[in-house]
């Protein structure tokens, strides 16, 4: 079975996966509450058009294709869980939710129970005798996003276009005949079609007032509706009228959504030495044995550090602590700590993902 959104990733993925020999059938899921809704330029998915141009690309390479209703399953583990996630003061990844609990959990599932043996996606990101690896096209390695999966899903998983680059992609899409070849890619978060991320939230979290306070004085600087209007690192858009007194820049460095208070510093006040993750998963099916040696990203791009991770158990079960070599900024809540292999021949090798949890 293959994953088909509609673009050009999963349309040359399918038809490799024809062009392999396999028996494929082609599924675009509906994701969105409002189905009818058309695409705007890049911005969103899962509109009319992207099925519809599924549907085409499907026909073009005579498999069957199907639009499998999962607009429930996303809304609850996906949407609810980012905006939740956001009013805790975290900053989550929706796409890592998407894959863990519904491409790869959810779809899966329901593919395995008709019989399918395999779940294929146009993600770039390699697998190699079981093991999860970048992508060949760095700038469009999504091996990140995918490191939530554990051994048994990506078992089930199938990459097909992870060996190659991204234009070499588009043009073999139009050397095939595919009508999406020249379709622009989809960014921003694929249900905030606007790309105005903090309006979506505060329509649905509301007004909760709170201040925005200088780190080092205490001084009130201005006051906000939100905590979810605010990640860690941010610089603008902070609501402040006058610049610091040495006239250097103010990051976000705390939120408490409790109080609904956001600290502001230094560049210097990001800097993080260890990072605390639970939800961990080991791609191999099982943690090591002690403390391993590896490259830990924090962002889905960018935020790279050499560092030491520890498998543990706590209160909400296993867990990761990671002594980071060098500092890293800019480290938040609610994203994923990715583990990959430090030498220079596996450094493309995921070893495992958690969920970051605090930092310090």
């Amino acid at each position: 079975m293959v994953a088909m959104s509609g673009g050009v990733d999963s349309s040359v993925a399918a038809a490799r996966a024809v062009e392999a020999g396999h028996d494929v059938v082609g599924v675009h899921l509906a994701l969105s509450t409002a189905p009818g809704a058309l695409r705007t330029g890049s911005r969103g998915c899962c509109s009319r058009e992207d099925a519809d141009d599924a549907r085409r690309v499907a026909d073009m390479l005579g498999i069957p294709f199907y639009v499998w209703d999962f607009a429930d399953r996303f809304k609850e583990d996906v949407i609810d869980e980012f905006v939740a996630a956001y009013a805790a003061g975290e900053t989550p990844n929706p796409c890592l939710s998407c894959n863990e609990k519904i491409k790869f959990a959810a779809l899966a599932e329901r593919a395995l129970a008709l019989g399918f043996d395999a779940l294929a996606t146009g993600h770039y990101a390699r697998l190699h005798d079981g093991e999860l690896r970048r992508a060949v096209d760095a700038d469009k390695d999504q091996s990140y996003v995918l490191a939530v999966l554990d051994h048994d899903q990506l078992a089930r998983a199938m990459f097909p276009i992870g060996d190659t680059p991204k234009p070499q992609i588009r043009a073999e899409a139009e050397r095939r005949g595919l009508l999406v070849a020249s379709k622009p890619d989809s960014h921003d978060i694929c249900f905030i079609p606007t790309g105005d991320t903090r309006a979506f939230l505060g329509a649905r979290i509301g007004v909760r007032p709170g201040a925005v306070v200088d780190g080092g004085t205490g001084e009130r600087l201005a006051e906000h509706d939100g905590v979810h209007g605010f990640t860690i690192g941010q610089r603008k858009g902070l609501g402040i009228e006058a610049p610091a007194a040495d006239g250097a820049p103010r990051y976000v460095t705390a939120i408490d959504p409790g109080s609904g208070t956001v600290t502001v510093g230094t560049a210097e006040d990001l800097e993080v030495h260890s990072i605390v993750a639970g939800k961990a998963v080991w791609s191999s099916g099982a943690a090591p044995s002690g403390p391993v040696e590896c490259t830990v990203q924090v962002r889905a791009h960018g935020g790279l550090a050499e560092a030491v991770a520890t498998p543990v158990t706590g209160p909400d079960g296993p867990g990761i602590e990671i002594t980071l070599r060098e500092p890293l900024r800019g480290v938040a809540r609610g994203q994923a700590a990715v583990l990959y292999a430090p030498d220079a021949a596996r450094g493309d090798l995921v070893l495992g993902s958690g969920r970051i949890v605090s930092a310090a």
